[in-house]
């Protein structure tokens, strides 16, 4: 039977100092002067309009996102979180994470944010090497990287992550090694290590740069591995690690299907109404002044469709086939609302075909499916 999962709250701010060359994120480089006081009340009314989907129902995290979010100042910041907590339940022990570049905080302002109510920070350093940083078309440097870790240390706020990418343009293991060393020696209670991938519709896809070699890349997501288990990380999703009680909570609850209220330019929503038996996806206009147009117009919707059965497997299996827990046989029922019989055949080709196994009440990636992870989540599209 469908039941409604913990709810979180993503807020999507679009702006940055300059769109990055393998970004494909919902971001645009900030021409002028960005409207920060129009836009949070832009989002203050995208959020009264959501507000039936989600009566009654808890926050657990709270995602502010871009783009760029700390190019906003902290009190434009505070001044939104106190607007959600006037309308949501915001449950009093919420993760509530700001996202931060280096280079667009000034020094010790994570005192501000953590003033505004944000307990949890992701620095997108992507690298601690000058040279790699401009081959990625990163706007700051390593400088900076140190600057925004030194305010973080001087703030309240103890549990941030940092991101770091691999298989970089001109990068090299020793280079990884350095950067994996810099990440784990800042410490950083959470990192997110993924590769560097060329996406569709962007700068470095309709001009691709020379990226490392396959093998090579291997070797570092390798490399990678042995020195963050080492440093007593625990890789709990494809590209999430995170010390011992410091997973992320708001990025678990979308991995476990859960539902998400979500505001702002381009932001994406999912929310499951459990009596009608739907779930609902939708998402908001992708540009900024369309977007802010809808202050006036009431429309912020791109687009809304009721999730149906063969997506709803789909997705599930997608989500959580990515946690290193595996998939739970509970969740499945009550986040899909179907009956497990829809998936047995599915489920018995891959475990037959060694990709999965079955550990008590939960499916769990074998070696092998691990390896192979989009060929599993494959065997369960509609």
């Amino acid at each position: 039977m469908l039941e409604n999962p913990p709810l979180a709250l993503y807020v999507h701010m679009p702006w940055c100092v300059r769109k990055c060359p393998y970004c494909d994120f919902n971001s645009h480089a900030a021409a002028a002067a960005i409207p920060f006081r129009r836009y949070v009340e832009a989002l203050v009314t995208d959020l009264e309009a959501d507000l039936p989907m989600a009566w009654g129902r808890p926050i657990g995290s709270i995602y502010i996102g871009g783009g760029t979010p700390s190019l906003f100042p902290a009190d434009h910041i505070g001044t939104l979180l106190d607007a959600v907590r006037a309308r949501l339940r915001v449950r009093p022990d919420a993760e509530i994470t700001l996202e931060a570049n280096p280079g667009t905080v000034e020094r010790d302002s994570f005192d501000a944010y953590a003033a505004a109510g944000v307990n949890r920070i992701s620095l997108g350093a992507q690298s601690f090497d000058d040279t790699l940083l401009k081959s990625i078309g990163r706007v700051h440097a390593a400088r900076e990287i140190h600057q925004a870790l030194e305010s973080l240390a001087a703030s309240p706020i103890r549990n941030f992550n940092l991101d770091l990418m691999y298989a970089l343009p001109g990068q090299r293991l020793e280079h990884l090694r350095r950067d994996l060393a810099a990440a784990i020696d800042a410490g950083a209670a959470h990192i997110s290590f993924y590769q560097l991938t060329l996406e569709p519709n962007t700068a470095f896809a309709a001009n691709p740069p020379e990226l490392p070699q396959d093998d090579v890349a291997w070797e570092m997501l390798q490399l990678g591995t042995e020195m963050l288990t080492a440093a007593g990380y625990g890789q709990y999703e494809i590209s999430a690690w995170a010390q011992p009680g410091l997973r992320s909570r708001h990025n678990l609850n979308y991995w476990r299907y859960g539902d998400y209220l979500a505001i702002g330019a381009g932001a994406h929503g999912k929310v499951t109404m459990a009596a009608a038996g739907r779930i609902v996806r939708y998402a908001k206009h992708r540009h900024p002044g369309q977007y802010l147009r809808g202050t006036q117009s009431g429309d912020w919707l791109a687009q809304r469709c009721d999730v149906d059965e063969g997506e709803r497997v789909f997705e599930f299996f997608l989500n959580q086939l990515r946690l290193r827990d595996g998939v739970s046989l509970d969740d499945f029922g009550a986040r899909t609302g179907l009956p497990w019989s829809v998936v047995e055949e599915k489920v018995g080709r891959a475990l037959d075909q060694g990709l999965l196994s079955a550990r008590g009440r939960r499916l769990v990636a074998t070696g092998l499916g691990w390896r192979f992870i989009n060929d599993i989540q494959q065997i369960f599209l509609p």
